[in-house]
């Protein structure tokens, strides 16, 4: 299994050098304490505890999995030493409010953490980041009672949260659920039914564990619209914090799975048990949505950490093993063979995972700012703004990004041959830790017909609008006729840039007229649009790079082969990658017949 170690350099050079987030923190209120000091500290301290903690636990939790006896959820060994140490450094509630008992630190920093922690094991990961959601779902939608109730425990650690939403009859179609809420004298309700695949839904890390449900009221309408959501602890307890008895909350099962085996899915059983509405009756699926962005947004962690890990597995192994001679002649005469990197075609899986990784990273920072806002921003204008934007972009970040870690991993696996195959090296668990990504919080699928459906069509293409203009406004103030003075470098990836935006939105107009005579016409694009806005939108950050490293070069600055391998990335990506957006336009334009027409009878003519 490769050792994590945390990228805290290109981190650096995204956070602070492309995208300015000191200058982003000096207009997001209550961030005084986010000083380059304070921020440098606390990732050098993350860094240390996900590569000597967490990163060490990550293969023998997955061989060892968890256990379910006798209602009881064993986490495998070391986890519970690792939570403890987390909570003890006040990891959980960095980004929430000081009178909760978090250190009020912006969002985007805690962003930076999760991807650390989901690198270096995204199973342990998941205990802790379920909970995030959890505290976010409260912060906003909670009643002042709930949040005080609630978060000081949460923000601590002591107590966790998930998210239980779906039932096996249902899947993503929540407008099916059965799960009952029924209400008590006394104002709470009695939650009554059975949801599946909950992640973290029990455990031994923490004292109590918070569930956010879905449920129906019993004169609930049909559909999505009769919906609520409740909190529905573990265990009773009191305003103080104070626990009291079970609250028929219980673990039934746990699924079998292809990976992430160290994360407990669980099927969770309740039974009268003891919740609280939390949001509008009726409106608990809007509320949910925060919970869901939230997993969302993370989820797209997990394909930035698959290429990260996957790449630091494959690096170090292609630079050792010897294997034939490079086609250009002898690199390394000395040896009996030359270090397969000195091959092509593995130098293009490695550029590949490189390209994706720090690619990712760019566009899950970005995004992070406008999560600041939505959560911090002064007036409810620029809340709003940011919440739509932030919005346009989930979809892309959660599916683009996972798809890709999932390409990352596997080429991870490649470089190494037959030693992939084997479990020793780690690199098969990347791959089947990966393949959930693309499945839960929304399969690819889901993503592009929200980004499409949703976001662009319904939203009038409001939200892709500002991105492409924002876009095309770079390309115009780094190339074209600009008083760049790197604009002739830079034109090699300002004038494919230009071209592939304005396609983007000359395409969703000819798709929005396809959706006017044929809703089919959405449902059969929309995978390949989402892949084409990811190219895209991943071209968009590696041209910003780009900029900034020839920045740096002009002016002189240390450690110039660091630069200078950014410009040589974002070549290979605009030269190797971004084409593959051509493929992805072609086919989201081809006539919906060749999807749809086929008899379902048809698909199979097996006796």
């Amino acid at each position: 299994m490769p050792q994590y170690k945390a990228p805290l350099r290109d981190m650096n050079f995204v956070m602070n050098e492309v995208l300015d987030y000191p200058a982003h923190f000096s207009k997001l209120p209550g961030a005084d304490n986010a000083t380059p000091d304070v921020i440098e500290a606390i990732l050098s301290e993350c860094a240390k505890f996900c590569e000597q903690v967490l990163s060490p636990l990550n293969q023998s939790g997955d061989a060892e999995g968890c256990r379910l006896e006798n209602g009881v959820v064993t986490t495998p060994k070391g986890f519970q030493e690792a939570y403890q140490q987390y909570c003890m450094g006040g990891w959980q509630g960095l980004s929430h409010p000081e009178e909760f008992g978090g250190q009020g630190l912006p969002l985007s920093l805690s962003i930076m953490k999760s991807e650390m922690i989901g690198t270096a094991n995204w199973s342990w990961g998941m205990y802790p980041g379920l909970s995030l959601g959890a505290m976010n779902t409260i912060f906003i939608h909670g009643t002042e009672e709930q949040k005080h109730h609630l978060l000081p425990k949460m923000c601590e650690g002591s107590w966790t949260g998930t998210m239980c939403l779906t039932e096996s009859h249902c899947g993503t179609d929540l407008g099916q659920l059965k799960t009952k809420a029924v209400p008590n004298d006394d104002g709470s309700y009695a939650i009554t039914g059975t949801k599946i695949f909950i992640s973290s839904g029990d455990h031994d890390l923490a004292d109590n564990i918070i569930h956010i449900v879905l449920a129906r009221l019993p004169d609930a309408p049909a559909g999505t619209k009769g919906i609520s959501l409740f909190i529905v602890p573990k265990i009773k307890c009191d305003p103080a914090g104070n626990l009291g008895e079970p609250n028929n909350v219980e673990c039934g099962s746990l699924e079998h799975k292809m990976g992430i085996k160290a994360s407990a899915t669980c099927v969770m059983n309740f039974d009268a048990s003891e919740g609280y509405l939390i949001g509008p009756p009726n409106k608990g699926l809007e509320c949910m949505f925060t919970f869901m962005n939230t997993a969302r947004v993370g989820t797209s962690l997990q394909g930035l950490g698959a290429s990260e890990l996957a790449y630091q597995g494959a690096l170090p192994y292609a630079k050792d093993r010897l294997s034939m001679r490079a086609l250009g002649g002898k690199q390394h005469p000395e040896k009996v063979a030359d270090p397969i990197i000195c091959h092509a075609d593995v130098r293009r899986m490695l550029l590949t995972q490189k390209a994706f990784a720090e690619g990712g990273r760019a566009m899950v920072y970005y995004a992070a700012k406008y999560g600041d806002f939505m959560l911090f921003g002064e007036t409810e204008e620029v809340r709003n703004e940011a919440d739509d934007q932030l919005g346009f972009l989930t979809p892309i970040l959660k599916a683009f990004l996972t798809e890709t870690g999932c390409e990352a991993a596997n080429l991870g696996m490649q470089v190494y041959g037959g030693h992939g195959y084997i479990k020793e090296w780690g690199m098969e668990q990347i791959v089947r830790d990966t393949r959930i990504a693309t499945l839960y919080e929304g399969t690819t699928g889901i993503q592009a017909l929200d980004l499409l459906g949703r976001k662009v069509l319904l939203g009038k293409m409001k939200t892709l609008k500002t991105f492409s203009f924002e876009i095309l406004k770079f390309c115009k103030d780094k190339g074209l006729i600009s008083s760049n003075p790197h604009k002739k470098e830079m034109n090699r990836f300002i004038w494919p840039l230009l071209k592939y935006t304005t396609n983007w939105q000359q395409y969703s107009v000819r798709l929005a007229m396809r959706a006017r005579k044929n809703f089919d016409a959405v449902g059969a694009a929309s995978y390949d649009y989402l892949m084409y806005s990811g190219y895209v939108s991943m071209a968009y950050f590696w041209a910003m790079m780009a900029q900034t490293a020839y920045q740096k070069l002009a002016e002189g600055c240390e450690n110039p082969d660091f630069y200078k391998a950014k410009i040589q990335t974002a070549e290979f990506y605009f030269e190797r990658l971004l084409p593959r957006a051509k493929a992805h336009a072609e086919c989201m334009l081809a006539p919906v017949g060749s999807v749809m027409k086929m008899k379902e009878e048809n698909f199979s003519f097996l006796d």
